[in-house]
């Protein structure tokens, strides 16, 4: 982020309305981009989706056990309950 005085990129009719409301004031002015969900650049997102699914089909559809499951994917059994029950 970079400080740049309004005074020279703000028309003179616009820098009058925003002193009105806050002369001498430091104000942040956001991006107009629109930012993207964690791991949507990565592909991480879709991957978890993805590996989530198969463990609800494998435990609702399938009847695997949580214990196989928590194997096959290397993780625990809270965390295989935490996808079962969201």
């Amino acid at each position: 982020m970079k400080y740049r005085n309004a005074s020279e990129i703000l028309p003179d009719n616009l820098l009058k309305e925003l002193q009105k409301y806050a002369s001498g004031e430091i104000l942040y002015v956001p991006s107009d981009k629109r930012r993207k969900k964690w791991g949507e650049d990565t592909g991480a997102l879709h991957f978890y989706e993805q590996r989530n699914e198969a463990i609800r089909h494998k435990y609702f559809h399938l009847k695997i056990p949580i214990e196989k499951i928590c194997e096959e994917y290397s993780l625990s059994d809270e965390t295989v309950r935490k996808i079962l029950y969201r």
